[in-house]
């Protein structure tokens, strides 16, 4: 997977106040039709935003002062004071208080929500010299809190940061298929490229008049019991959401066409397994993160 520089630098070098808010670029636009309330997150949008966030704050807007100026359209621009609830994750000894820059989405009629008050979750970053000032990951960053979403973003949290978490994926290093000693036998086994080095790897069975099975493995072992990751979870997403649509010609051996064809029919059982990695948002790609 490749990650690139924020594409909102709005948010990136931030003196947080309104009148130099306007002379910064405009943040990247929502994706149309998301809508403004917690229930418009999929899985993929909340672990997506929780595996690059250095902060994650529970907080309830204090004041949000529209700025007329530079919002994208369908948009309304809001400089916000926030009193902090609860640090989910951040440095000790953060803030009471903090402020942002938010970008929200207007009704028909052009009317944005009515903020004062309203309970946020806010997955950001702190802006370097500025003690409470944050910078929100990306515009749809602050989210509308309700309890389902609160308990969907700690749990990925909790995965992200559990002994022998899932690693990032960024390709696939190799993939062969070994028939077996009877027509319509066989194993593929599919090796796949991590960040941290760790290694992911799939197998795939086939046995006559049986549908393929599949499992992965998260270390030099196959647990063939294990079978496939259940959905909504980060080892899930880290698949879904990370491996390519089709495997790559490179990571084939090519020593005999119709092992190298069985290998390409068992990894698209694979990526039919996983299912597609719904978002609701444009995926987060920054160049640096926390995992």
């Amino acid at each position: 997977m490749t990650f690139e520089r924020l594409a909102f630098p709005l948010f990136a070098a931030l003196a947080l106040t309104p009148a130099n808010l306007l002379a910064q670029a405009a943040p990247a636009r929502p994706a149309a039709g998301s809508g403004y309330a917690a229930t418009a997150y999929t899985y993929a949008d909340l672990a997506d935003l929780s595996a690059n966030a250095p902060v994650v704050i529970d907080a309830q807007i204090k004041s949000a002062i529209r700025i007329e100026e530079g919002a994208p359209a369908g948009m309304a621009r809001f400089y916000v004071e926030a009193t902090v609830r609860s640090l989910i994750r951040g440095p000790a000894g953060s803030p009471a208080l903090v402020t942002y820059v938010a970008d929200v989405p207007v009704d028909a009629r052009g009317k944005p929500p009515k903020l004062k008050k309203m309970r946020v979750l806010l997955l950001a970053r702190q802006v370097a010299g500025k003690p409470g000032a944050l910078q929100l990951l990306a515009p749809h960053a602050q989210i509308p809190w309700s309890q389902p979403v609160d308990t969907q973003l700690r749990a990925i949290l909790g995965e992200l940061t559990a002994a022998g978490a899932p690693p990032r994926i960024t390709g696939i290093r190799s993939a062969f298929h070994v028939p077996g000693t009877v027509k319509g036998e066989g194993e593929t086994q599919i090796f796949v490229q991590t960040e941290t080095g760790n290694p992911v790897s799939f197998s795939i069975l086939r046995r006559p008049g049986e549908i393929a099975r599949w499992s992965v493995a998260l270390g030099e072992i196959v647990d063939e019991a294990a079978g496939p990751p259940k959905p909504g979870t980060l080892l899930w997403y880290r698949l879904a959401c990370a491996l390519p649509p089709q495997l790559p010609e490179r990571a084939i051996d090519p020593g005999d066409p119709a092992n190298a064809a069985q290998a390409r029919e068992d990894y698209r059982v694979v990526r039919d397994g996983l299912g597609p990695c719904e978002r609701r948002h444009p995926a987060i790609q920054v160049s640096s993160r926390p995992r």
